[in-house]
C-alpha cells in the first residue's frame, strides 16, 4: 500500500552557469523568480510540517560546454520541474557570457519561457509535496 503521506522535506536544487563570477540574464531572472516562489513555498508548507530547502549549485564554463542544458535546470527532492508540470525542456540562444550554446527553456503547450517563472516553480513544489516524491 501506497504511503500518501508528504514528506517532511523539500528540497529544491537550482543549478546555472557561473563564469568569471557572472551568469547569463535569463539564469538571473530565474533567481529572482525562484527566490519569490521559495518564500511563497515557505508560508504553504512550513505550517504544515514541511521544510523548504533551496541549494543552489553553481556549474563551470567547461560543465556548461559539455551539456548546456544543466544549466537553469529546478529539481525537486531529485526531480525535474519540467516532469512535475507537464513541460518539455527546450533551447535557445542566450547571450555572450554562454557563448555559442543553446541555452535551456522551459516549453509549456502555451509557450516558451527562458525565465522560468515563480508561480511555475511554487507549482512544480505543490505537485511534489503532493505526490509524496
Amino acid at each position: 500500500m501506497k504511503n500518501n503521506k508528504p514528506k517532511n522535506k523539500l528540497v529544491i536544487t537550482w543549478q546555472r552557469l557561473i563564469s568569471d563570477g557572472n551568469t547569463c540574464p535569463r539564469c538571473g531572472s530565474t533567481e529572482n523568480e525562484l527566490d519569490k516562489a521559495v518564500l511563497q513555498l515557505k508560508e504553504k508548507l512550513n505550517p504544515k510540517g514541511i521544510e523548504v530547502v533551496l541549494k543552489k549549485k553553481e556549474l563551470t564554463l567547461e560543465e556548461f560546454k559539455k551539456d548546456p542544458i544543466q544549466s537553469n535546470r529546478i529539481l525537486f527532492n531529485g526531480k525535474p520541474l519540467e516532469d512535475l508540470i507537464g513541460a518539455e525542456t527546450g533551447q535557445s540562444h542566450c547571450c555572450n557570457v554562454c557563448g555559442d550554446k543553446e541555452c535551456r527553456t522551459v516549453e509549456t503547450k502555451e509557450e516558451s519561457h527562458e525565465t522560468i517563472p515563480a508561480d511555475m516553480i511554487v507549482r512544480a513544489g505543490l505537485v511534489v509535496v503532493q505526490i509524496g516524491v
